[in-house]
């Protein structure tokens, strides 16, 4: 069992101090071992482990209570693909951490460096992050001033190059690329749900009766009828929703049917789903706003395919090869890692010495100094 002291203080890369409890036995590691090769460049396990445990922190924190368990057993369970939750996060952060190598590698190409100003706010960031922290809290999460420093300076150029590796597609959609219609719809569904939340499925009495109303509804909004005055008659709620011919939400039955009218105002029959019963009027043939948003969309989503086709590009024309014995010293279940906001410490810090101890980490943003804030974990996911 490793104990921190509340002094035992990680200066986070935004800046500020962010205290962290540390549990679990962690032998040391040789922070100069290289885990990772990205063309002639090593990634060492100093810079790996402080990414892995920076992330590791955010997942345990936050994201463990989300998922209705603790941080040790989160990374037990099964991700899919005959993989731990931990095998899974790894794999992600090791071909994260590859990309910022490779980003860093093509940086030259698009004139981006770092400034001078910007070396400066990394160093002093790093030493910073060294001198609050114990030798002991350093161990756990390679908190040294060389593996922080390289971290910082891979995020920082990793924001620079992001808008340079996504500028120069083509910026122009037509109306007709992006098309968005709306409908309203009425959704009659086959569960009932009490005043305490309990759920009931109808029964098949109570939903041939659901048919007769989602029927009248249907021809008495074909005979000009308002459909959300006969919804509102009816205890139901006609919603409102844009749409096009790729979209499956919230029916795919009902956008095809509503997708093929060629006049606003017309209505669909009764579309009987699993679930209960769709009733849909066309409202426009061309909703701007809506289509004006997917003009937007598109465009950025040709900047995202241009971005991760370079990546692919750069990733297919280099070496890279991961040494998987030096990647399986760093481990999540058996070293927890939270993050405890400083109200929390304020408050507990009198029991560190029985609950655990506390010592900061980083939050895995960068610091603003060094305009990398959000470098990491913008295109690595790690916090999703």
């Amino acid at each position: 069992m490793i104990r921190f002291g509340k002094k035992a203080a990680i200066l986070t890369a935004a800046g500020a101090l962010a205290a962290m409890s540390v549990t679990g036995c962690s032998g040391s590691i040789n922070t100069d071992a290289v885990v990772a090769t990205v063309g002639d460049e090593d990634i060492t396990l100093g810079v790996a482990n402080f990414y892995a445990r920076m992330t590791q922190g955010q997942y345990e924190t936050y994201y463990a209570s989300m998922m209705g368990t603790t941080g040790e057993a989160m990374w037990t369970q099964e991700a899919g693909e005959d993989q731990t939750y931990e095998e899974s996060v790894k794999d992600s952060l090791m071909e994260n951490l590859q990309n910022m190598y490779l980003i860093s590698q093509h940086a030259a190409d698009y004139e981006v460096s770092l400034t001078e100003d910007e070396k400066d706010a990394i160093s002093e960031a790093a030493e910073q992050f060294s001198e609050a922290n114990t030798d002991e809290a350093k161990e756990v999460v390679s908190g040294y001033k060389k593996d922080v420093e390289k971290f910082l300076e891979l995020a920082t150029i990793q924001t620079k190059m992001d808008s340079k590796m996504r500028e120069g597609v083509d910026e122009e959609v037509s109306d007709e690329e992006a098309a968005q219609k709306a409908m309203k719809y009425v959704f009659f569904s086959y569960t009932s749900t009490d005043d305490s939340g309990n759920s009931t499925t109808l029964s098949d009495d109570e939903k041939e009766g659901l048919k007769t109303d989602a029927q009248s509804l249907a021809d008495r909004v074909k005979a000009g009828e308002d459909i959300s005055a006969v919804a509102e008659e009816m205890g139901q709620t006609a919603y409102d929703l844009t749409f096009d011919s790729e979209s499956t939400s919230p029916n795919e039955d009902l956008i095809a049917a509503v997708d093929v009218f060629e006049t606003e105002g017309e209505t669909t029959d009764v579309i009987e789903a699993d679930d209960g019963l769709y009733v849909g009027q066309l409202t426009s043939l061309l909703d701007r706003d809506a289509t004006d948003q997917k003009k937007a969309s598109i465009v950025e989503q040709r900047r995202q395919d241009q971005y991760d086709s370079l990546l692919e590009e750069w990733r297919n024309s280099t070496d890279i090869s991961v040494d998987d014995k030096v990647w399986e010293k760093v481990d999540f279940e058996d070293t927890g890692v939270t993050i405890i906001t400083s109200e929390t410490e304020e408050t507990s810090s009198d029991d560190s010495s029985t609950d655990g101890s506390n010592s900061d980490t980083s939050d895995g943003s960068t610091s603003d100094n060094t305009g990398a804030a959000d470098g990491a974990g913008a295109e690595d996911g790690a916090a999703e």
